[in-house]
């Protein structure tokens, strides 16, 4: 990668590269010293480096990777929620008040619950809950009557009876029917129990909306009844004399929902629902719209999966009018609005830190002049192609380059190439495809077929951590998160580059980033220094990733330390969590640590009586098996920092 111009790099153009401003949120900033910091108040100027964190975790003995959670911006994203609610409420002269919840499954971890019903608590900020555990889990948090408990999923006699103790207790906890046949079991465990339910039904709404989780609503969603199904619901209820207790109507449409139009449109078809349910005699009263605000995760402002086209001031604005104006035309009161907005309350919580251990990049050897005379035809064109490239014959050069390399491996293939000879012909066709990519910028029309060549020239920056336990989302789906170096940002950074974590597999990399047009294929970089640490963050993770994450290869979880930012620059670790050990994964899948480590002990003491080692080599053997079963699963962090040359084969390429 070359300098883009001749002026000199600053950190404003580092932070305008990596599209800080547009998917920080504010809560992200880069200083004038090159440096990534936090900053958790808003119109403050406290700005906290992250690699001062990183140092205050070094000294305290935690190595890299880390999950950061900072507290103050989940404290501030429950706080701006409510905020931008209660405004659209009092602009428009609502009747109703917002009562948000937050989806467990977003994020089960403790400390995760504990802080939103620490900091909800004051704005009656409630839990949906989708099963049994996680039931179990936000009752023991759960400390506010008016804050909702909404108990989606599938339900059991044990989940239903939960849910009504809940109510006997005075919490406002809502049995949301997601099958037709839960209606009669909730009624007769009621009877049990003596025990009078708040019911709740989940529709299945026709509109649709774009998106990565766009098969949550629609007719063939799995989760809701049909319209016929909540008449019969009705009926039911009303035959028992129990049609009182129908209070709750929920839909969802999705966990990110980039555009503002989709949600309109759902909002209105679910209040109209609503409307009916109140015709047929129900006393309803609150109204679940589910979740589906986006996070900005790549910055653009757009309608782009990773995207949102609104802002949450509008989203609010635009809720809160649908329902008013669907219902007032039927005369009906206006209900309390619930969201679960779980994405949007926590992504900006957690960020991965990591460092980088090495990087491969392609050989840029100086080609030769001229050849052997023995050299095969095919490397004698390859270099005629080197030779004659111009700009105006980029395309014809690119697709002559590929067909002179493939002949010269498939004579490699047949015994009529040397290895030398191979090696030539890959000098010569990557010094064509380095040549093509610096001459391309200036093409007016650059042909497709090249618009990816900086992949194929892009190192490979290997990192401390799993994708598949981290950021499992931009393995499986291809989620975007910003990832971006959190150092350096004073200089310019002259790499692109792919990111290949430490697990054994291909599907171990980051190959997509954010970009402010959608995305891109590279993630520009600062060349390793030789034995100093270079250290990447990917942002916005707090949402699913912690829950979905496997133990690819047996790389647990990571460190985990919370920190709350003080108003004068300091910070506080209010909690810190080791990451997994070997023993601990190991026993996760089902090992006796005690006993592996006593079939090595019989291995090792095998191996003295065989005299392949002495009882001293022995004992030197088995500290280094208990250290390791002992330690984390990551590798430490003063390992690599220099980079590494690699010829194209060992890249896969």
């Amino acid at each position: 990668m070359r300098s883009r111009s001749l002026e000199k790099w600053t950190a404003a153009r580092s932070a305008e590269l990596y599209g800080v401003d547009n998917w920080g949120g504010g809560y992200f900033r880069v200083t004038s010293d090159g440096l990534l910091g936090i900053t958790p108040f808003p119109g403050s100027e406290t700005c906290v480096p992250i690699m001062d964190i990183i140092g205050g975790l070094q000294e305290r003995g935690l190595g890299l990777p880390v999950l950061l959670r900072v507290e103050n911006l989940l404290d501030a994203q429950i706080t701006l929620l409510h905020e931008s609610f209660a405004a659209a409420i009092a602009t428009l002269g609502y009747g109703g008040e917002f009562r948000g919840v937050y989806p467990v499954k977003v994020n089960q971890q403790q400390q995760v619950l504990e802080e939103i019903a620490k900091v909800g608590g004051r704005f009656n900020h409630g839990f949906e809950v989708g099963s049994k555990a996680e039931l179990i889990a936000a009752l023991s948090f759960l400390n506010n009557p008016r804050a909702c408990l909404v108990c989606n999923g599938y339900k059991d006699k044990d989940y239903i009876d939960l849910a009504l103790y809940a109510c006997k207790m005075g919490f406002l906890s809502f049995l949301v029917l997601e099958m037709p046949s839960e209606l009669p079991l909730i009624l007769e465990r009621s009877r049990v129990l003596g025990i009078e339910p708040r019911i709740g039904v989940r529709i299945k709404v026709s509109s649709q909306a774009g998106g990565h989780w766009a098969e949550s609503a629609g007719d063939l969603s799995i989760f809701g009844l049909s319209t016929a199904e909540v008449v019969d619901a009705v009926d039911l209820l009303r035959e028992q004399n129990m049609l009182h207790c129908m209070q709750f109507l929920h839909f969802h449409l999705g966990s990110q929902i980039p555009n503002i139009r989709d949600i309109r449109m759902a909002v209105r078809e679910a209040t109209r629902m609503y409307a009916e349910l109140v015709a047929e005699g129900c006393p309803m009263g609150f109204l679940d719209l589910g979740g589906g605000l986006a996070v900005d995760y790549d910055g653009s402002h757009t309608n782009y999966p990773s995207s949102r086209n609104y802002t949450l001031q509008e989203y609010c604005m635009d809720i809160v009018e649908s329902v008013m104006s669907t219902l007032d035309e039927r005369g009906v009161a206006h209900p309390h609005i619930i969201t679960e907005s779980g994405r949007a309350t926590v992504a900006y919580y957690s960020v991965l830190l990591f460092n980088v251990l090495d990087i491969s990049r392609l050989e840029d050897r100086p080609v030769p002049e001229k050849l052997d005379s023995d050299a095969p035809e095919a490397i004698h064109n390859l270099l005629e192609v080197y030779n004659s490239l111009s700009l105006k014959n980029l395309q014809e050069c690119y697709n002559d380059a590929i067909y002179y390399r493939d002949e010269v491996r498939q004579l490699f293939r047949l015994g009529q190439c040397s290895l030398r000879q191979r090696a030539l012909s890959d000098t010569i066709f990557w010094a064509v495809i380095r040549s093509i990519a610096e001459r391309l910028p200036g093409m007016k029309n650059p042909p497709s077929a090249l618009k990816d060549i900086d992949l194929a020239l892009a190192s490979i920056y290997y990192c401390n951590m799993s994708v598949f336990q981290s950021l499992p989302d931009a393995w499986a789906i291809g989620h975007l998160f910003p990832i971006m170096p959190v150092h350096r940002l004073s200089e310019e950074p002259t790499e692109t580059a792919i990111l290949a974590d430490i697990t054994c597999d291909s599907d171990g990399k980051l190959d997509r980033f954010i970009d402010i047009h959608g995305e891109k294929r590279v993630l520009e970089l600062h060349s390793l220094t030789c034995g100093e640490p270079y250290y990447l963050g990917a942002f916005l993770v707090g949402a699913y990733q912690e829950t979905l994450g496997d133990l690819h290869n047996l790389f647990g979880d990571t460190n985990v330390v919370s920190v709350r930012i003080n108003e004068d620059g300091t910070y506080d670790l209010t909690r810190e969590l080791e990451g997994d050990s070997v023993a601990d994964v190991l026993s996760y899948v089902e090992f006796d640590p005690k006993q592996v480590l006593e079939n090595f002990r019989k291995v090792a003491e095998a191996g003295v009586r065989e005299g392949k080692i002495s009882p001293q080599e022995r004992f030197l053997i088995m500290r280094a098996y208990e250290r390791g079963l002992r330690g984390y699963t990551y590798l430490h962090e003063g390992r690599g920092g220099c980079a590494v040359e690699s010829v194209e084969s060992s890249q896969g390429r």
